[in-house]
């Protein structure tokens, strides 16, 4: 029954979401200890799928007139065509790992424990990649080599454990590849375009029979506050990045996943 608890509940984990899919901390981490906490369940995690298209609607209409000019300028424009190629290269090793172990991922690793000792795990990887100087080569996604696209690929598919975090990964992947902090994150944003459509496509897709009008509505909801969220975290994050590095996400990871640990000690 969709009851003003429930509503509260979905309103809170798509604000989670919106807040927490574009930078390098784990949405899907975040919202199945959110989730654990404060008792909400879905039938196999779907609404945590599903309301990423929030988030993607979000990213759409913040690059709506970039993404428009790419693709008015692909028929005469190398450089534009080769970054249209580049995504879905870099999308390519999760479309096929996704869809064939999708399944098995929700059973085996879709758990608070996971959650919490990523969360940790990534923390500590930010910390040292935030300490270490590393060779720019690239400063403008457009300048980003397929081969480069690939291998950022390869890197986005760590995140399909949960607590890893999809952004995370990629930022991780670009940066040791020699992109800057701004051009690795804006990057993760590109490639989340189809990474989380198709997520959000298969998983309508397996589990559309078991949603009752009930899970629909509260998935709207949180639909809609996660586009709001997101708008406001994709309008700050690159500068702010660029200004200060990853630190605050890393400790701010571990800080959470620490204290998660803590709690599914005292409360289960």
């Amino acid at each position: 029954m969709m009851d003003a608890l429930s509503i509260t509940k979905a309103v809170v984990l798509g604000l989670v979401e919106g807040a927490t899919e574009f930078i390098p901390v784990s949405s899907t981490g975040h919202q199945l200890l959110v989730g654990h906490f404060i008792g909400f369940k879905s039938p196999n995690n779907t609404f945590e799928v599903l309301i990423q298209l929030g988030a993607i609607l979000a990213i759409l209409s913040v690059y709506f007139g970039r993404l428009w000019g790419v693709a008015r300028a692909l028929p005469n424009d190398p450089r534009a065509r080769r970054f249209v190629a580049g995504i879905l290269i870099a999308f390519l090793p999760a479309a096929i790992i996704g869809g064939i172990f999708s399944k098995d991922i929700k059973f085996y690793l879709f758990n608070p424990w996971v959650v919490c000792a990523t969360l940790i795990a990534g923390g500590l990887v930010l910390l040292v990649l935030d300490d270490t100087e590393l060779e720019v080569k690239k400063r403008d996604v457009f300048d980003f080599t397929l081969p480069m696209d690939l291998k950022i690929g390869l890197f986005q598919c760590v995140a399909m454990i949960p607590g890893v975090s999809r952004s995370g990964a990629t930022i991780v992947g670009a940066m040791l590849m020699g992109a800057d902090k701004r051009s690795a994150t804006e990057f993760s944003f590109y490639l989340a375009i189809p990474t989380m459509a198709g997520a959000f496509a298969k998983d309508l897709l397996d589990n559309y029979k078991n949603l009752s009008k009930d899970d629909a509505g509260l998935i709207f909801i949180g639909f809609v506050v996660a586009f709001v969220s997101a708008l406001v975290v994709v309008r700050t994050v690159l500068d702010y990045v660029s200004a200060h590095g990853f630190r605050l996400f890393a400790w701010w990871r571990i800080i959470v996943g620490s204290l998660g640990v803590a709690g599914l000690i005292i409360f289960g």
